[in-house]
């Protein structure tokens, strides 16, 4: 019942930074853990990163650590992906996700996150 929006995806030089957004569509009642995801060209979905309901913990994959940083607003009902530094192997689908709300646990694995979004096209070029 629950459905997210994602926003801010395009196409960037290497380099660059992108800022995309995720929130859910129509009312809702609760906060959720969020997270992001992304899935590459012929590659598996894999685990970008992750935040608590508060905001205050936050997970991250190796390979995004340093360059990207999630963050939330809960006022506005929106979680945040800064990616800075972009390289052509950050070119995927991203993918906006969030737990049910009696889930309180930050995790890196997509079994875990009950709602998803449709994904929004990030490509860098090299």
């Amino acid at each position: 019942q629950v459905q997210l929006v994602e926003s801010g995806g395009g196409l960037v030089q290497a380099g660059g930074s992108l800022r995309l957004s995720c929130a859910p569509s129509g009312r809702t009642f609760s906060t959720y853990v969020m997270g992001w995801f992304r899935q590459a060209p012929g590659k598996e979905r894999e685990f970008v990163a992750a935040i608590s309901k508060s905001g205050d913990s936050t997970l991250y994959a190796d390979s995004v650590k340093g360059r990207f940083t999630i963050s939330r607003d809960n006022a506005k009902n929106t979680v945040y992906l800064q990616m800075n530094s972009l390289n052509a192997e950050d070119t995927a689908v991203y993918y906006c996700a969030a737990k049910s709300p009696a889930r309180i646990l930050v995790s890196r694995t997509a079994s875990a996150y009950d709602y998803w979004g449709q994904g929004t096209q990030v490509t860098v070029s090299s």
